[in-house]
């Protein structure tokens, strides 16, 4: 008899936070008999069913999220086909939402909507007294963070070692953004703060030092964030690294002076900006003061040391591509070491499909459900930019192209010449995104400045020889020439292949 909490996630090295919290919360007899067991994506659904049913479960929980809808839906499928008399429980934010839309709710016995801990508990009680509750949907109620056990003791040494530890000190956002899930929120719920922050201490104790808050205000209560840094602080180390996600136009000066206080690269703050754009802002319920905002990211920029990862979102109803050109601009040009370009999804449950007729928009029906074109951005200008986004994760962001990100930042608009440059490196290889080496990168961008941006030869290779020696200090100097000519050897040979198979063509024709 035991209870099988199962978790698909999108890496290994990610953790299930959520099914932490079901155990947790699940009274000391049935914790006892419970078992945690998390896979990647990459797992075969007949694989995780013999490990599940290896612990002779008489109830099994199975997380559902935007990451593993579809390999969610194969697992319960098998599940039901294999062992049919074991009730099955889903939850997550992907079932919680459009259930009648979702063929996997099918396969459920009971599925649980919203934050689960105490409905998941009493739901297993009845189970396994042999009552069946006669609701096969219970929609649980968002429980008082006071009423919950914390979960962070049942993170394994393992776990502490080689994976990403989430901890939050709050849930919920007042805030009204339309794109997000957390507009379902009323209020932000904080947890107890000092039984918080000695669950912190524990985690320290056994050798965590890399902590990732999932707060998504932390900042809305300045007092209260500058206690929890003062803790982190107190045990600053070269090893410790927090990250935590603020609201860029909310930094009073007595938080200023806490986070200054941080060695260098210590502290990561992630800030959504998502968009600069007032009209878009007021049509998606984003509160913004852009012009504090930029502020505070060119304060924390230049008076501390601090890592700032900022959001910005392609396809928010009014923006076209112009217009995020512009954001993208404003934010390269303060200087943000990281931008993380997402594509708008249509999250279920989100206020954003009220958009959806009005602005045009058109998304994807398989998971993550990213906007496919909208009546400002139609089909084929989005899959640019979505090129445009990876080549950016790639090069902007990965740290490794620093002399070419600083002649970048000399340009007046930035986000043009990156542009033609990612629709130059997807053609030279082969139309992929994926599967290019940093060496064939460093190569391709070398040629890219010279043949899509019409940099001289001599200062191309200036530029990205320094980013290469730097990546690879032990290569010969007339390396990247190498790879340079390589990649333009192959490009030519696609080029005449291509010019001879449409020459067969004709031949064939006439």
């Amino acid at each position: 008899m035991s209870i099988v909490l199962v978790a698909q996630n999108a890496r290994f090295a990610h953790t299930a936070f959520g099914l932490r919290y079901l155990k947790a919360n699940l009274p000391t007899a049935l914790r006892d008999i419970t078992h945690i067991l998390e896979f990647d994506l990459t797992a075969r659904p007949g694989d995780i069913v013999e490990a599940i049913l290896s612990h002779g479960p008489t109830i099994i929980g199975l997380g559902v999220h935007i990451w593993n809808a579809r390999q969610a839906y194969h697992l319960a499928t098998t599940l039901k086909q294999v062992a049919p008399a074991i009730p099955l429980i889903l939850g997550g934010p992907e079932i919680s939402h459009e259930i009648d839309k979702q063929p996997i709710a099918g396969y459920a016995d009971h599925i649980i909507t919203g934050e689960a801990e105490l409905a998941f508990a009493e739901l297993c009680i009845q189970l396994q007294r042999g009552q069946h509750p006669p609701d096969k949907i219970i929609h649980a109620e968002p429980p008082d963070p006071a009423q919950l056990t914390l979960p962070y003791d049942l993170y394994s040494d393992e776990d502490l070692t080689h994976r990403t530890i989430y901890v939050e000190a709050s849930r919920g956002c007042p805030f009204r953004c339309a794109f997000c899930l957390s507009a379902l929120d009323k209020t932000t719920r904080p947890f107890p703060l000092e039984p918080f922050l000695e669950a912190m201490q524990r985690l320290h104790e056994r050798g965590l030092r890399r902590f990732k808050l999932v707060d998504r205000t932390f900042n809305l209560a300045p007092d209260r964030s500058r206690r929890i840094l003062e803790f982190f602080l107190e045990h600053v180390s070269p090893e410790l690294f927090v990250h935590i996600e603020v609201i860029p136009d909310r930094l009073p000066d007595a938080l200023k002076e806490t986070i200054a206080r941080f060695p260098a690269g210590s502290l990561q703050l992630e800030m959504g900006f998502q968009s600069f754009y007032h009209e878009t802002q007021a049509r998606i319920g984003r509160q913004q003061n852009n012009p504090l905002a930029e502020e505070n990211l060119r304060w924390l920029l230049t008076q501390t040391g601090v890592h700032l990862h900022t959001d910005l979102i392609i396809g928010l109803p009014g923006e076209d591509e112009a217009r995020f050109g512009l954001g993208f601009d404003r934010l390269i040009k303060a200087g943000a070491q990281e931008i993380q370009v997402g594509i708008l999804k249509r999250l279920r449950g989100a206020p954003i499909a009220q958009h959806s007729r009005p602005f045009g928009m058109i998304y994807s029906l398989e998971a993550p459900y990213e906007l496919l074109a909208n009546d400002l951005i139609p089909f084929e200008r989005m899959q640019h930019l979505k090129r445009f986004a990876r080549f950016w994760d790639l090069i902007g962001n990965s740290g490794r192209f620093p002399h070419f990100r600083g002649w970048l930042l000399e340009q007046d608009a930035p986000f043009t010449p990156f542009m033609t440059l990612s629709a130059w490196l997807f053609e030279v290889y082969g139309r992929r995104t994926h599967g290019i080496s940093l060496r064939r990168l460093f190569g391709g961008m070398a040629l890219g400045l010279q043949e899509a941006l019409s940099l001289n030869p001599q200062q191309a290779q200036q530029l990205i020889g320094a980013d290469f020696q730097r990546a690879f200090p032990s290569e010969r100097a007339d390396a990247l020439s190498g790879l340079m000519a390589r990649i333009q050897r192959c490009n030519s040979e696609k080029v005449v292949s291509g010019i001879q198979r449409q020459a067969r063509h004709l031949r064939v024709s006439s």
